[in-house]
Formats: C-alpha cells, sequence, structure tokens
C-alpha cells in the first residue's frame, strides 16, 4: 500500500511501517462521515496488505483527534431517522472493530486534544504514546449521549479498570496525561519533538521482529476476553504450535547456537 493515496487523512510509509494522521489541523483534526468510512476502508484493506507490517496513527499540528465534527456529523444527525442513526453508529463501530481485526500492531502517537471519537481510535491502538500535554476524554454523556459508544464500555475497562472507565464515561472529564500514564492508557510519554518518531522507531523495532507471530498475538489478545481460562489456554497451545512451524522459530533457534541476533523474515 506504499502508493495509497486516501482522501481524507495523510497517509506515507516509512519501510513497512504506514503512518496516518488526521488533516484538518485547524480544527484539531474532527471525523467526519466520510474520514470514518475511509479509515475503515483502510484498515479492512491492510488485513491483507502483506507490505505494512504495523502502523502508526500520529497526530498533527499538535492535537490527535477533536471527535465528530460539530457541523459536518453532529447537525446532520438531527436530520436522520432511526435508521439513517444505526447505519452511522454502525459504521462508527465498524472503524475500530477493523482496526482490531487487522493483522498488524498499531501505534497512536498522541498530543494535544485527544476525544470523543478520537479518544476512541486511541484506545483501539494496540500501544499508546503521548505527551504531557495529551488530554484525553469520552465525551459522550457532554453532548447527551451515552459513554457506551464505539465499544467504549468493553474496552477502557480493560486498558484501565473497571472504576476508572466507569469515572471517565459517566462524566465525560478530560484524563490527563499522567493519569493516562499512570492509569495504563500511555504506555509512556514523552516530548512533542520527539512524539511521532519514537512511535514510528517502536513500529520498526515491531517489524524487525517475528512478524507473524505477532499477528498471532494481536489475534489472541483480541480473542481471549471471550474465553474461560481453559479455552484460552488451549488457544495459546495451538497458537505456538502454529508458530512452531514458522522459519523465524527456526532462524531463532539457529542464531542462539550460532550465538548471534536473529534476524526475522516474518514467515
Amino acid at each position: 500500500m506504499a502508493d495509497y493515496k486516501p482522501k481524507h487523512f495523510n497517509w506515507r510509509v516509512e519501510g513497512k511501517v504506514a503512518v496516518m494522521s488526521l488533516s484538518r489541523p485547524e480544527r484539531k483534526n474532527p471525523m467526519t462521515f466520510e474520514s470514518y468510512a475511509e479509515m475503515r476502508d483502510t484498515f479492512r484493506a491492510l488485513t491483507y496488505a502483506d507490505d505494512i507490517k504495523a502502523v502508526v496513527i500520529a497526530s498533527n499540528g499538535g492535537n490527535f483527534c477533536s471527535g465528530g465534527d460539530v457541523h459536518d456529523i453532529i447537525g446532520p444527525l438531527l436530520d436522520k431517522d432511526m435508521k439513517g442513526l444505526l447505519a452511522f453508529t454502525r459504521m462508527t463501530g465498524d472503524l475500530v472493530k477493523a482496526m482490531n481485526a487487522a493483522p498488524q500492531p498499531i501505534v497512536a502517537a498522541i498530543d494535544g486534544v485527544c476525544v470523543g471519537a478520537g479518544a476512541m481510535i486511541a484506545l483501539f491502538s494496540d500501544m499508546r504514546i503521548g505527551t504531557p500535554a495529551a488530554k484525553t476524554a469520552f465525551l459522550f454523556t457532554r453532548v447527551g449521549l451515552a459513554g457506551c459508544d464505539m465499544g467504549a464500555c468493553a474496552m477502557l475497562p480493560r486498558v484501565i479498570g473497571q472504576g476508572r472507565a466507569a469515572e471517565l464515561l459517566y462524566t465525560g472529564r478530560t484524563m490527563s496525561a499522567d493519569e493516562g500514564e499512570r492509569w495504563g492508557f500511555f504506555n509512556r510519554l514523552t516530548d512533542a519533538a520527539q512524539l511521532e518518531g519514537e512511535a514510528i522507531t517502536l513500529a520498526q523495532q515491531l517489524v524487525a521482529g517475528p512478524t507473524f507471530a505477532h499477528m498471532m498475538t494481536k489475534t489472541m489478545l483480541a480473542q481471549e476476553w471471550s474465553m474461560s481460562l481453559p479455552m484460552a489456554i488451549e488457544a495459546e497451545a495451538q497458537a505456538q504450535a502454529i508458530c512452531m512451524q514458522t522459519r523465524d522459530f527456526r532462524r531463532a533457534y539457529d542464531a542462539f547456537v550460532a550465538k548471534d541476533k536473529p534476524v526475522f523474515a516474518g514467515d
């Protein structure tokens, strides 16, 4: 997908890492109907993209995403009937489902405003690096909606715990960067000047690893929440047996015997 040219967000490829960001920094990068759909379709396409092994979702202009655009989304929703509203809410859910299903690890690089749908995109990334200026909020109750948007009630408690998630989802208040790091939402914080570079470096480290095994890890992380413990242990036994058939497993053994560093190829 090196030649991919989306219309509603920025996209570039560095090696086997795709770097994407929303493209309206003058309005703190809001989502529109079109960007929702195009991002959904992009992550669906990434399922079949052998040339991309990791994804970075970057900030732009000092902000990550300000959520659904008030004029382009919230206003028009007031005129839709139930069928139209459900089509929209299902589309937003389809975006994070596609992110979750994509085999590539996703690293979010979060600076400034990260609210509403932007907070959900960050939440459904596999890892998050933030800056001290990052302000994350699940604003749904602030506009008269439930906090259960785009899988928030399922995923946020898994990341930061039930009580903390309940507070953020009921109140819609902002989670500071320090809180986010302390609670496990952010893997770490860094200066804004280094943010995107650190996220790309992390993604490149993953690309240099056993990418087939990374895909299996992401699959198990997603699926095991709905399994009993015995089922999860059996699923992991099968996953490891599959990975033991890869050339990367042999490469790691041969490198260990030779007292060398393995060079993985993802097969």
